[in-house]
């Protein structure tokens, strides 16, 4: 085990906190993309070859949910409200696009949503609460497809389709990490692979579009994910995934809800596909993942120092400051804040 799967520095109670991070065995060998953090227990687990995974021990261990006819599928995002409840999204164009639906701990799963557009292709889901959530497809007729549920993703409707911005040319959503959309309450915010954000505040009924200083524009870069601490202040990170190692437009700030975006002092030395901010802490301080290494912020994304080259698709916490990160190979990683067991 290397040194970077061991130590990530982390400001949790002051700026010379410590976490660890440490590897887990998660049993498989999938490409891990979507992961939805519960608590400090139970957290959630998605990827290739219709790969879930969940855990109620702290990762101690990680099942294999089984869902019917699935083999072939690539679930890119998950979402969870307990141990038992959780969505998941498979990517693909036209039907291959779904959302399916546990209530049991994945003992039995329910197809809650199926993409009937041969155009259409789902890219990542994103709730408020247990009851209200979005979901986010690419382009279709020249416009983002926004779904939307009221009741924990029973049932899906598209909504905002005549208020909707026309997508650049070639402009489409990364399914990177199942965090290019975000939800705060009645705002959501999705970013693009043409550089741009779109906000609504109004559960998605209504968007205006916004540009970032992120790479973008030739169909493998733009903004891969975005993490809002409240209304107003929110981080996109991104790059170009052919070319990892890139430097430069790789991080954007907001602090007016996502209308402007601004270039840090520092960045990541490379493509990024997640970030996510670490509750509790006065810096805010954030943690951003992609195949080349792992960054920390400390100062709400402003400057940026490198943790190591251990490469992670995506990364999520909990309220008490545990987290994951997934990616290659079944790769799971559990971060601990000081003082816990």
């Amino acid at each position: 085990m290397t040194r970077p799967f061991l130590i990530l520095v982390l400001l949790v109670a002051t700026r010379a906190a410590v976490a660890q991070g440490t590897l887990q065995p998660s049993g498989t060998t999938a490409r891990l993309r979507g992961l939805c953090v519960v608590d400090g227990r139970v957290a959630w687990a998605s990827g290739q070859g219709g790969t879930v995974l969940l855990t109620t021990d702290a990762g101690a261990t990680w099942r294999r949910r089984i869902v019917p006819d699935s083999k072939e599928r690539d679930f890119r995002d998950v979402q969870a409200f307990d141990d038992r409840t959780a969505l998941v999204l498979a990517i693909g164009e036209g039907q291959q696009s779904r959302i399916l639906k546990t209530t049991d701990g994945g003992e039995s799963w329910t197809t809650r949503h199926v993409n009937e557009d041969p155009n259409g292709f789902l890219d990542a889901l994103a709730f408020a609460d247990a009851r209200r959530g979005l979901a986010l497809g690419d382009p279709v007729d020249g416009r983002f497809v926004v779904l939307a549920t009221d009741d924990g993703g029973d049932s899906w409707a598209r909504v905002g389709r005549d208020a909707m911005p026309e997508a650049l040319p070639g402009e489409g959503a990364f399914a990177a990490s199942g965090t290019c959309l975000a939800v705060r309450g009645d705002r959501a915010w999705f970013g693009t692979g043409g550089g741009r954000v779109f906000r609504s505040e109004d559960r998605g009924r209504t968007w205006t579009a916004h540009p970032t200083p992120l790479r973008a524009g030739n169909g493998s870069s733009g903004v891969f994910s975005l993490a809002f601490r409240d209304a107003d202040h929110g981080v996109a990170v991104g790059g170009d995934y052919k070319n990892p190692d890139a430097r430069g437009g790789l991080i954007a700030l907001t602090r007016d809800g996502g209308k402007s975006w601004t270039a840090p002092l520092s960045e990541p030395t490379g493509y990024r596909s997640a970030v996510a901010f670490l509750p509790g802490t006065p810096g805010p301080s954030l943690i951003a993942v992609g195949p080349s290494g792992v960054d920390r912020s400390d100062d709400g994304g402003r400057t940026w120092a490198r943790l190591g080259d251990a490469g992670f698709h995506a990364v999520g916490f909990a309220e008490t400051g545990v987290g994951w990160a997934v990616g290659e190979d079944g790769r799971i990683a559990r971060f601990e804040p000081p003082g816990q067991p």
